[in-house]
């Protein structure tokens, strides 16, 4: 039986701040086809001096329309997707545009409120309780998303091994359950 292709999507700081992310790797990889983006690269975000506000603005001006764009243009196959913050935004975005999605689990993703819809496949939205940019459970209702509040984390939950074990595996658990 050939691996379910899975196409993880970083967050803002790209491979260079996301030693986390291997810890993914580790719990998937055997189970799992895994094809890696970097979020900057996918949005061309290439900024002189890599502060917090210079890649957020970078992201803001152009970087999310061209990753959702370079994302489609490079994903034309169905895969699940495991994306997290501004990664998780351009895949949730790239839904709505028709991309190829058997699943998406997106953690953290900013900015979606202003969606009017949600896309079509099974897309699981995960947020800390304490986040900022995490969207109001009315906006959730109206648009049908299927949003999870995790309690007493914030931003960057998606980072923290606990959050990292939880949800490999829901992943793992998702495609046993097809094979059984």
């Amino acid at each position: 039986m050939m691996a379910e292709k899975l196409v993880v999507i970083s967050d803002k700081w790209g491979a260079k701040k996301g030693l986390w992310i291997a810890s993914y790797f580790g719990y998937l990889q055997q189970y799992y086809d895994i094809v890696f983006h970097d979020c900057q690269q996918l949005g061309n975000v290439d900024v002189t001096i890599s502060s917090e506000e210079n890649i957020d603005k970078a992201f803001q001006k152009k970087g999310i329309d061209r990753a959702v764009s370079n994302l489609i243009k490079k994903e034309t196959q169905k895969a699940h997707y495991l994306a997290f913050g501004a990664g998780a935004t351009v895949a949730y975005k790239a839904s709505l545009k028709g991309l190829p999605a058997k699943s998406i689990t997106a953690i953290s993703a900013t900015g979606i409120d202003t969606e009017e819809e949600t896309a079509v496949s099974d897309i699981q939205l995960i947020y800390g309780e304490c986040d900022k940019s995490k969207p109001s459970l009315k906006w959730a209702q109206r648009v049908g998303a299927n949003l999870k509040i995790v309690p007493n984390f914030g931003h960057t939950l998606y980072s923290d091994e606990k959050i990292i074990s939880e949800i490999s595996l829901e992943l793992l658990e998702n495609i046993t359950k097809k094979v059984i």
